[in-house]
């Protein structure tokens, strides 16, 4: 058990004494400073003091923060609005006002926690005076002295405690906004990363449907290119087949006509009368059917050669092609294309 000694005494702590230790901050280790923030661990802390441990380690303090408990070490996950988001503990800060009740009304002499160190601010211009005042007219703290004598003496003052909760009140009402309109940017900043991501997804998507999209009309022309061939090649067989034909039908005769031709020199050649008579009537009959029959020989038509008919027009394809652009395309464009097509 804990004791303290006063002189060659030794008494145990009393109750106050334990009471005091339970209203200690830990991080200050002074008495809590309303506000006072209850953690989930349960533990307390000035408001002010956990947020001097926040802003130290966490800088950015609008987009919410992990804040470890300096008495267990417990994490807590802090929202968007930092320390001051966490709940007051109200009992704790009525328990205070009521022990410093119970002290003055004590009169207690002995010093039970020492007092937060804090050298006040002395005047400038008198050394040996404190600032006690406010100058409301030059929106400065100042001291009596300069009031009185000093260059504030015209000016309108006020008591530096009504200043001091007045514009404590406004710098916490302002960092109250701040807070607010920085967990706003937060917000717009999300939905700017998500309206990226969501544009790299759909662009993304865009540029796989036109793939697709090439890729059909790539397959269709290939297949369009595959009839076409097609119906050039089977024309290109039925009048290679048919010339070969005709030609091997010429090539005969020829070779009829070639027989016929050496047979008739044959008989010219020789030289007894009777029997080239005996030939000769025959082989004129001969002779002349042959030549009628390779004048009457069946001929192409002018121009069987030709391929021109198969000649494609592809300008107002090209045409709609170059003008293809995302949206919906117009049927009258492709008609327009068309007409200008024929009228050239």
């Amino acid at each position: 058990m804990d004791v303290q000694r006063t002189g060659s005494m030794v008494r145990p702590p009393s109750p106050m004494d334990s009471l005091e230790k339970q209203l200690s901050c830990p991080i200050c280790l002074d008495m809590f400073t309303k506000p006072v923030v209850i953690l989930p661990c349960q533990h307390n802390l000035c408001r002010s003091c956990a947020s001097d441990l926040y802003d130290s380690r966490n800088p950015y303090r609008f987009s919410g923060g992990v804040f470890r408990c300096p008495t267990c070490r417990f994490e807590v996950v802090l929202d968007r609005h930092g320390v001051h988001g966490l709940q007051r503990n109200l009992l704790v800060e009525n328990i205070i006002d009521l022990y410093k009740q119970q002290q003055e009304g004590s009169g207690s002499t002995e010093t039970t926690l020492k007092p937060k160190e804090s050298k006040e601010p002395m005047c400038q211009e008198h050394e040996d005076e404190k600032i006690n005042i406010y100058c409301t007219t030059c929106q400065v703290p100042t001291c009596s002295m300069c009031k009185v004598f000093g260059q504030h003496k015209d000016c309108e003052v006020a008591p530096l405690a009504s200043v001091y909760q007045t514009q404590k009140g406004e710098l916490s009402n302002a960092i109250d906004t701040l807070v607010a309109s920085n967990g706003r940017l937060q917000a717009l900043l999300n939905q700017m990363e998500d309206a990226c991501r969501a544009v790299q997804d759909n662009a993304q998507r865009a540029k796989q449907g036109l793939a697709e999209r090439f890729d059909l009309l790539y397959a269709v022309l290939e297949e369009r290119k595959t009839v076409l061939l097609d119906q050039i090649g089977k024309e290109q067989d039925e009048k290679v087949a048919a010339l070969r034909a005709l030609a091997q039908r010429y090539g005969e005769r020829l070779q009829t006509s070639s027989v016929l031709t050496d047979t008739a020199v044959r008989a010219l050649e020789q030289g007894g009368a009777a029997e080239f008579l005996l030939a000769s009537k025959g082989l004129i009959t001969q002779t002349k059917d042959a030549a009628k029959c390779s004048l009457g020989e069946d001929r192409p038509e002018p121009g069987f050669e030709k391929m021109d008919h198969f000649t494609l027009s592809t300008e107002h394809v090209q045409t709609v092609l170059a003008k293809m652009d995302f949206g919906v395309v117009d049927d009258d464009e492709f008609e327009d294309a068309e007409e200008e097509e024929e009228e050239e």
